[in-house]
């Protein structure tokens, strides 16, 4: 892809944000990140406050992580050989759908069986995120030169936290001074913007190769790329195992609720609390050069998510509660950041939608997964005893991969620069 002088002359961050293709692509991210962190506020809450019961909080992230996993090497599969941006298109209608349907359902229009009706508008919604992901992905590398996709996935992983930050707040704000019906009327605006601007995108062409291999090999293909490469595979099972048993997100509505007794406004701000630690941590990210021991401050990043989280647990005061789930946002985001800079710079055009994929079955859908693990074992352990067990979990996990996975651990950024 070519630049023209002048944008050489300044920073790259200023060169991706000049293009206008990237910032359309980055628009879509943003407006469709807002109105589905507003939904995950708005729902959990709304079930919660019917049903009374940590578990169903736990099914939501099932409902949305079985069809996700489900099709995803399927959707990687076609992200490879159709335009992405048509996929992420027709994703993002049926996403809009499934927002409408909810709204339906939690306003009692389909009858009293509210909880049936959202898990299964969340599991078309689950269906959707598998095909988005795998193309979302792909499409970064038609947009920016290649050597400018680390800093471009840097600034697409700030996009998603930025919304992430607003977006619960928002919603809680939303939810409690507006209403149910107020509250989904401007999520489905938002993510109707991501629609329109998704539509603005012009991508080259991908790297096409001549597809004569069965789908079965092709996927194949995908999964062994992964699994030959130590450093992409120790990287996904990292964040895999860490984000399964660290995250404590799902809960959030009961530690409002029943611990530190915030009401749906502290909920926002609990639920918006890491990604604002994250958001200003990828900002200083992506204005400062690649990090230099990439796998050695991965490594001690993920463990300082795990004590931030272990604390957390343990704390009963909102305020507290606050600093340790920002201080989990920070340590996080080099996590994410490090990790898509991964699979960018390891992961050929040609495969990139496959590879994408498996990312989803390891980290897109653990949130949930560990949504569901976060549920259970609130129903069976206590929501705070639960949170530290995970906690521990995920400190075991590092001290692991420290131990069994040397070229992670001694990944530097500048070897991988080809």
């Amino acid at each position: 892809m070519a630049v023209s002088k002048e944008l050489m002359k300044q920073s790259n961050t200023n060169i991706l944000l000049r293009i206008s293709n990237f910032r359309n692509f980055l628009l879509t991210r943003l407006c469709l990140t807002l109105g589905f962190q507003m939904q995950a506020v708005i729902v959990g809450w709304e079930l919660f406050k019917i049903t009374k019961d940590p578990f169903s909080l736990g099914l939501i992230g099932l409902a949305e992580a079985i069809p996700a996993i489900g099709i995803a090497l399927y959707a990687g599969h076609i992200a490879d050989i159709y335009n992405r941006k048509s996929i992420m298109r027709i994703a993002i209608l049926v996403l809009l759908a499934s927002s409408f349907g909810l709204n339906l359902a939690l306003n009692k229009a389909f009858g009293e069986s509210v909880s049936f009706w959202v898990f299964s508008f969340i599991f078309v919604g689950g269906i959707a995120r598998g095909f988005y992901g795998p193309a979302s992905f792909s499409l970064i590398s038609q947009l920016v030169p290649r050597d400018m996709l680390a800093r471009a996935s840097t600034l697409n992983s700030t996009t998603w936290q930025f919304a992430a930050v607003v977006g619960p707040a928002f919603g809680g704000f939303a939810y409690a001074y507006i209403g149910l019906k107020g509250s989904f009327a401007i999520l489905s605006a938002l993510m109707f913007l991501s629609f329109v601007a998704v539509n603005f995108i012009k991508a080259s062409k991908p790297v096409q190769l001549v597809q004569t291999e069965p789908i079965l090999i092709r996927l194949k293909e995908g999964i062994g790329f992964v699994f030959n490469n130590k450093i992409i595979l120790s990287a996904l099972s990292l964040d895999l195992f860490s984000v399964l048993f660290g995250g404590a997100t799902a809960l959030l509505p009961i530690f409002a609720d029943e611990i530190l007794k915030t009401g749906p406004e502290g909920l926002g701000f609990l639920r918006a609390a890491p990604s604002f630690g994250a958001v200003l941590t990828m900002i200083y990210l992506s204005m400062r050069k690649p990090i230099h021991k990439a796998g050695e401050v991965l490594l001690k990043a993920v463990a300082a998510f795990g004590l931030s989280m272990l604390f957390f647990g343990l704390s009963e005061s909102f305020w507290l509660s606050l600093v340790l789930l920002f201080l989990s946002g920070v340590f996080d985001s080099f996590s994410v950041v490090i990790r898509s800079n991964i699979l960018q710079l390891y992961t050929p055009d040609h495969m990139r939608g496959r590879v994408s994929s498996v990312n989803t079955i390891f980290i897109g859908s653990s949130n949930e997964i560990g949504a569901f693990e976060s549920g259970l074992a609130a129903k069976l352990l206590g929501t705070a005893q639960s949170v530290v067990f995970g906690a521990c979990m995920t400190l075991g996990v590092v001290g692991l991969t420290w131990w069994k996975a040397p070229s992670l651990k001694a990944l530097k950024f500048e070897d991988s620069q080809h």
